[in-house]
Parts: structure tokens; sequence; C-alpha cells
């Protein structure tokens, strides 16, 4: 009954070690990039019915009439279904087809419930999978590396809808390249439909100033409606505090005890994950059933900590629960970091990383 025995045998808690996101490096073909554009696991079933507004808000209320009836005036684009003929039958309509803007722009803060909404109007949209898209900005630009841009024009242009989720433009060379696709998508009468902890003609305020990004800004946010969605974290609300950090002695043995679950020193899987584009971390995951981490410290620069919201990302987008030890997931960024251009992301990292470390407090054996 010797807790050390327990902790240092693994042998006595599981006869298989855990798995390690350091010895994975995964290699993605570029067409599972195109198949992947679904909503992730989390949000399989989520529907507009299922999306409960705050009685406090009337914004989300609202965001839910405007969504159901964007949806269901996409019954008429491309018609026919995929293909040219559908295409041909869209344009026919060109002439007719309502003016103003061809795509919804759901801005709000963390956790109330954007991502929920935008996955319900993929759901609700009259199409077949192959004819809606769903993906982050992340992934959107990944597969515009995977597949070049005329070649993902082509892929996209015969859809019904687009959905961007996370829509956050970090740089000039990003705006300029989203900005060129969705004008050509837009063209082939492709709506839109994107998420923002930023209002569209606010993208990139505060980070660069030259007059061509400025330009660009302003033609995306032509194409979007932009809908306010007020609201407190729903992750957190009415919930407990994240639980404590635990040892590094409990978190190795709920790894051991765990099918499924990884277990790796936090400063060595931030350095693998500089050898893995982001595109890949959502293999990176495949099978793993829990995280389990060693010796959180605090990121020590911004290139690894935009990495490692990546990664926070596509661990919430699979519901994987974090198990962890070191530092609180609060103190994962520097003041600096959270008050720099990219703090939208380090708040949404420890937000949904908050909500996963929650989910893994049932690894620990009571």
């Amino acid at each position: 009954m010797s807790s050390s025995t327990a902790a240092s045998g693994p042998s006595s808690i599981a006869e298989a070690a855990p798995l390690s996101l350091c010895a994975r490096e995964p290699h993605v073909p570029a067409d599972r990039l195109v198949a992947e554009m679904v909503p992730p696991p989390r949000f399989d079933s989520v529907r507009f019915d299922t999306y409960i507004p705050d009685p406090n808000q009337p914004s989300q209320t609202e965001a839910v009439q405007v969504l159901s009836g964007f949806a269901a005036g996409l019954g008429g684009a491309h018609a026919s279904g995929a293909g040219k003929a559908g295409k041909r039958r869209w344009f026919a309509k060109k002439e007719t087809a309502p003016k103003g803007p061809r795509g919804v722009y759901l801005d709000g803060g963390y956790g109330v419930g954007k991502t929920h909404l935008l996955a319900s109007l993929w759901h609700a949209t009259p199409a077949a999978p192959e004819q809606k898209a769903f993906g982050t900005f992340v992934e959107l630009t990944n597969l515009v590396g995977a597949l070049g841009f005329q070649q993902t024009v082509r892929t996209l242009s015969g859809h019904r809808l687009l959905c961007i989720d996370e829509f956050e433009l970090d740089d000039p060379g990003d705006t300029v390249l989203v900005s060129s696709l969705l004008a050509k998508l837009v063209e082939q009468g492709v709506a839109l439909a994107a998420t923002s902890n930023t209002l569209p003609g606010k993208l990139g305020e505060g980070r660069f100033a030259a007059a061509d990004f400025l330009r660009e800004i302003q033609g995306l946010s032509a194409h979007f409606r932009a809908l306010r969605i007020d609201g407190e974290d729903y992750r957190h609300r009415g919930l407990p505090e994240a639980p404590a950090p635990y040892t590094d002695e409990q978190v190795t043995r709920a790894a051991y005890a765990t099918d499924g679950a990884s277990l790796d020193d936090f400063p060595h899987l931030l350095a693998h994950l500089a050898r893995v584009h982001p595109s890949r971390y959502g293999a990176l995951t495949d099978g793993v059933r829990a995280v389990c981490l060693t010796d959180v410290t605090p990121v020590p620069d911004q290139s690894t900590a935009l990495r490692l919201v990546v990664l926070a990302d596509r661990l919430y987008d699979r519901e994987v629960p974090v198990l962890a030890s070191g530092v609180p997931f609060d103190k994962l960024f520097s003041e600096e970091m959270l008050n720099g251009g990219y703090r939208k992301k380090y708040f949404r990292a420890i937000s949904r990383l908050t909500a996963l470390a929650r989910d893994g407090k049932s690894l620990v054996g009571a």
C-alpha cells in the first residue's frame, strides 16, 4: 500500500506505458485537410435549438434568429448541387441575388457560444457536407499553403457556405491572402460566416498601421454583416474554479492508469511543437484520450506561445481532458503577452485549457 511504490512503479498501475506526443511526427496529406473541414467533434451534435441564450443578453437570442434565417436563405445557392451545372444555375440568378454582404460575422467575448452558433449554421444550411466547409482561420491558411491559392479557390468555389472560426488576422501577409481568397469566393456565390473576438472593421487594429493593411481590412469587412453577441464565458459560468495543478507524481500515475493517455514533459513538448507544422497538431492528437503534462512553466516567447494556442484549440475541439503539474494555466503567458497584440488568442487559450483541466480532474483517483 506504499504510495511511493504506486507512484514510481507504473507496472503496478497499467501494463502499457502512456503515449508521448513528443514521439509523434504526423504527416497530413492535403486531401485530409479538405475532408476535415467540418465542425470538430465537440460540435458534431450542436444545433440552434441546443444553444441556450442567456435571458439577460438579448443579443444572443437575436443571433439565433438572424442565423436561422441566414441558413434558410442559402437554399437557393448552387441549387442543383455541386459541379458546373449547379454553378451555372446560380450564376443565372446572379442579377437577382440579394444586395449587400453575403456573410455574417459573429463578434463577442470568450465563451459566449460563437463557435456553437457557427457550427449550428453549418448543420442547418440545406446542402450536402461536401458543399459546405468549416475551419479555423489557421486551418484555412494552412489549406492554401497545402493546395496553393488557385486550387483552394477551385476547391471551395463550388461550396454553398464557408464558415471560418477564430478569424483573427495577425500579419499583413495573412490579411492579403484571406482577403483575396474571400473576394474570389464571394464572386463565385459562396456565402461566408465567421467568428472572432474583434469586429471585422477593427481586425488588426493596434498591430499594423500600414495603409495597404488597413485597406485590405476594410475590404474584408464589406463582405460581412456584423452581429454582436454579449455575455460571460459559458465555459466558467456557474462552475467551480479549475483545479489547482497536481504533483508530477499524481499526473504520472493518472497517465499510466488511463487508457489512451499521453504523458509529456511540458518544456519538451513545447520544443517538439516547433518541429511540427501547426496544420498537423490535430493529427498529433489522433487517438489520444487524455493529455498529461508535467512541469508546466510559463512559455518563454511569442512564437512558442502561438504554437501552444493552436494545440489548445485542437485539444478543445476534440474534448481531450488535460491534467497538469506546475504553474496554473492562467500563468502560462506573461503580462506583456496578455497586453500585446495577440492577447485575444492567449485569453482564449487560457479559457479553453481551464475548461479541459476541469474535465481532467476525473482522471485523478480519489
